[in-house]
């Protein structure tokens, strides 16, 4: 019984700092879009959408690289052999140090051919310009920031990881307002804001060094490339999700303006930001449990490995039917919400959005977990087949077969019958790899 308690301290304690990470991050999302709109305008928010795939692919290269080597190392650690652990954090370093630099120098030198690649126009061109550039040269603060937060959360120091977060994403959302309005810097004062961030995160991070329970730290050696490729492969699900977000997002706004409008894309944004929100809910619960399962899986221990994954599992199934329940009474007002116009086709139709799109809530829940649950007990093929069926293979072809079939009800429609599909297939896998791997 005392097993079990602790079981579930520990679980609670993971996941709940977790969650509350990663609410705060998709809360400054939200915020920034906030502070564009009103502070700059709608050229503003045509800039900085033009500019998110750029910073996706960023940010995600240095998700892949950190979430990856937090997860090899979480596993190192399970082992017993620390010291591995030392150089991969070493080489890791290293890569993503080189990576960054390369991003930088893309800011430098080719920040004008890549403006006018995203399709900028004379309206946005110079503010789109402003923002790819402070991005790009601010990537070593986003690369290192994913690289040490995933590292000291799979040494156990939660906390500390929690804590640099939200102080990061404060930071921004006070900032973002200051740079914005009393300051008036605009665009450059969001962007500028944005891309500090993750200096304050990075400078709570460090103290994890200075502290006796720290098992990592630098240390000289030549870096091991191949052990770094491995970490990475852990780590192509975080990179998938991250830039698929984007082209997703472009094909259903095509869609949707073919079939409603503006104000149907208007309305889809109601039920974007709303789901940023949730996939936030359910990503800390994945990473929150990602570091037990490595932990557990390097420790030979299939009991535990499976008593976490059942507890998160569990508790993502309770939160959906929640979530999903409080949104389908609350869609006139969650809609009201983002709808100042009193616009009511806007309101119509982000309503049935947000009634048809989120039943999703159980399947996608599912399926981020199980796709961690892969890549932390280092079964890299499976968590990609399942990021890149979901977030590309099946979404895209299915998004335009539903919009011909079904109209506005068919886009809606795509999302939780391409988690539903996904579902079936992840959980086929997990069947299948669960005797063969955990011995």
């Amino acid at each position: 019984m005392a097993g079990k308690e602790n079981t579930l301290q520990e679980f609670g304690r993971y996941v709940s700092q977790s969650v509350l990470s990663q609410l705060g991050v998709s809360c400054y999302i939200l915020a920034d879009t906030y502070f564009i709109s009103k502070g700059v305008g709608a050229d503003g928010l045509t800039a900085l959408n033009l500019a998110i795939p750029v910073f996706s692919v960023m940010n995600g290269c240095g998700f892949m690289l950190g979430i990856g080597s937090g997860t090899k190392y979480g596993i190192m650690k399970g082992t017993g052999n620390e010291k591995r652990g030392d150089v991969l954090f070493t080489s890791s370093l290293c890569v993503v140090t080189v990576l960054a630099v390369i991003y930088m120098l893309i800011g430098l030198l080719a920040a004008d051919p890549i403006t006018a690649f995203v399709g900028a126009n004379a309206e946005v061109y110079d503010m789109t310009r402003t923002y790819l550039q402070v991005i790009l040269l601010f990537s070593p603060m986003f690369m290192i920031n994913n690289l040490l937060g995933a590292m000291i959360r799979n040494d156990g120091n939660t906390s500390l990881a929690m804590t640099a977060m939200l102080s990061g994403c404060l930071f921004n959302i006070v900032f973002d307002y200051i740079f914005v309005f009393p300051m008036g810097l605009g665009l450059f004062g969001a962007v500028l804001a944005t891309a500090v961030a993750p200096i304050i995160s990075i400078l709570i991070l460090l103290q994890h060094f200075v502290k006796k329970k720290n098992r990592f730290r630098l240390i000289r050696v030549r870096p091991d490339v191949r052990l770094v490729a491995s970490a990475a492969g852990l780590g192509v699900p975080s990179l998938v999700t991250e830039v698929s977000s984007g082209l997703v997002i472009a094909v259903f706004n095509l869609l949707i303006l073919g079939l409603a409008g503006n104000v149907g894309v208007a309305a889809y944004g109601v039920v974007a930001n709303i789901s940023i929100v949730v996939i936030a809910i359910y990503n800390g619960i994945a990473q929150g449990v990602q570091p037990l399962l490595s932990r557990e899986y390097g420790r030979s221990q299939e009991k535990n490995v499976h008593r976490f994954l059942g507890c998160a599992m569990k508790l993502t199934v309770v939160l959906a039917i929640v979530i999903y329940v409080g949104i389908y009474w609350n869609a006139d007002e969650i809609a009201m919400i983002f709808n100042s116009g009193r616009d009511m086709d806007l309101q119509r139709i982000a309503v049935e959005g947000l009634k048809i799109y989120f039943t999703a809530c159980p399947f996608v829940g599912a399926n981020i977990l199980l796709a961690i649950y892969f890549a932390a007990t280092d079964q890299a093929a499976p968590a990609q087949m399942i990021s890149l069926l979901r977030g590309l293979i099946v979404i895209i072809p299915l998004a335009f077969i539903m919009a011909n079939v079904a109209g506005l009800t068919g886009v809606w429609m795509t999302f939780p019958l391409t988690e539903l599909v996904v579902c079936v297939v992840a959980y086929g896998l997990y069947k299948k790899m669960k005797k063969t791997y955990l011995k």
